[in-house]
């Protein structure tokens, strides 16, 4: 994350997401903010990772003649996208539109190199989205990006499998850990999922414990990433582990791909989005009809749930035509053509109201045994609110991958985890507490 200009000295207390009082108190004065255009022109550029948003510029540049969109394709953050991102936007070289993850939205709020939308849009518009959602842009009292989807975080099961092993989907951990056993005892080289070692879980898992990882308290950031909830659910995973019932492999390798494909592995906790990955990976194999969507299990008696990733579309420091780019912002995150222009390259879960009956139909659907939309929205209904991700996230989700790799137990890796984020806030400056 790019830290130029940003005060770390200091810390407020915001309403739901967090972030640093710098963010808020350096935005532009009143007479110098930008406004909205009722009928703004021009050119401007955008860029995104997400597959199918070169169809979704040019169906906007299709139904007008005022506003050209460029489009640039750049590398999803694990392969370099954040950084070539941040650097276009410090040479002055960044576009006018970014497609930003809510995990990463706010260190480039804080290094203002994205600006505020709430004069370029109207708050008719950010009005409709929930303030869970909401939450995830809002700093300072200023609204950072549109939400663009709100993943609710999925499980997903071989239908087959469960059958075979006589269980029901399970609606507690508890009854997970049964199924994982029976899946074991039906077949003992299968197992009914994995736990991703360089992907990791723990925390939309700890999120929909009840956790929560970063919050501000006496105007000092309190980081509790090993609390009771996170170590409940890092010593549970541990033991599922521990007594092979459920298989520790990287996410997303050729290993994993073929223990689907096998029947080795046979369940996927996921996002929404998590859909077209499967039948991807596994259409080859002859898996339609056999996989369903459902939403995770409880701790309790109470469903709960949390997000699995999601993007921000904001608008970068660096536009020169920010009426114009507000214009496109919002046909790409609240407009029903945009989502039919993107097509069925994915099963995203949208955050603006009524667009998932749109998504539905255009999503790639029919691999599925149930409708995996009606269970979206169920699993959507039960996120856990006020989560917050912390003012830079990449600090912890580095020391979490070392530490899930390396350290003894999960547990450890947390307790690792806490160490290195608190560490790392420190050297930037700020007020921590645990």
């Amino acid at each position: 994350m790019n830290l130029r200009r940003t005060s770390f000295a200091a810390a407020a207390l915001l309403s739901a997401g967090v972030l640093l009082a710098g963010c808020a108190a350096s935005a532009a004065p009143e007479s110098d903010k930008p406004t909205a255009a009722e009928n703004p022109t021009g050119e401007i550029t955008f860029w995104s990772s997400l597959s199918g948003m070169a169809d979704v510029a040019a169906a906007f540049n299709a139904s007008q003649d005022d506003i050209t969109v460029t489009f640039e394709e750049i590398p999803n953050a694990a392969n370099g996208g954040y950084t070539k991102l941040s650097a276009a936007i410090e040479s002055g070289t960044g576009p006018d539109v970014a497609g930003i993850e809510y995990v990463s939205l706010p260190g480039f709020a804080a290094s203002e190199q994205v600006v505020p939308i709430d004069d370029l849009v109207s708050e008719d518009v950010l009005g409709e989205y929930s303030e869970q959602v909401r939450e995830l842009v809002t700093f300072g009292g200023a609204t950072y990006g549109m939400p663009y989807d709100a993943p609710p975080q999925i499980m997903w099961y071989r239908q087959d499998v469960l059958d075979a092993a006589g269980v029901e989907v399970p609606t507690t951990w508890e009854e997970f850990e049964d199924a994982a056993r029976a899946v074991k005892a039906a077949n003992p080289s299968a197992y009914l999922t994995s736990f991703f070692m360089n992907e990791p879980q723990l925390a939309p898992l700890s999120w929909q414990a009840g956790s929560k990882w970063f919050s501000i308290e006496d105007e000092k950031w309190k980081v509790a990433i090993d609390d009771k909830a996170s170590t409940k659910v890092a010593d549970y995973w541990q033991k599922l582990i521990d007594e092979d019932l459920v298989k520790a492999q990287l996410g997303f390798s050729d290993e994993w791909t073929a223990d689907l494909n096998s029947g080795v592995v046979n369940g996927w906790v996921g996002g929404s989005w998590s859909a077209s990955g499967l039948k991807t990976r596994t259409e080859a194999s002859g898996q339609a009809g056999k996989w369903i969507a459902a939403v995770p299990p409880s701790w309790g008696d109470e469903p709960t749930g949390a997000l699995s990733g999601g993007t921000s579309f904001a608008i970068t420091e660096n536009s020169e035509n920010q009426a114009a780019a507000a214009k496109f912002l919002e046909y790409l995150t609240t407009n029903p053509a945009a989502v039919e222009a993107r097509g069925d390259v994915g099963t995203a879960y949208l955050a603006f109201p009524g667009l998932n009956e749109v998504a539905s139909k255009v999503a790639p659907t029919d691999y599925f045994a149930n409708d995996i939309y009606e269970v979206f929205d169920e699993a959507s209904s039960h996120v856990v609110g006020g989560w917050s991700w912390g003012p830079d996230y990449d600090i912890t989700n580095t020391a979490m991958r070392d530490a899930v790799t390396t350290a003894p137990t999960l547990g450890d890796a947390l307790e690792q985890t806490q160490s290195a984020t608190v560490d790392g806030l420190d050297q930037l400056g700020l007020d921590v507490s645990e």
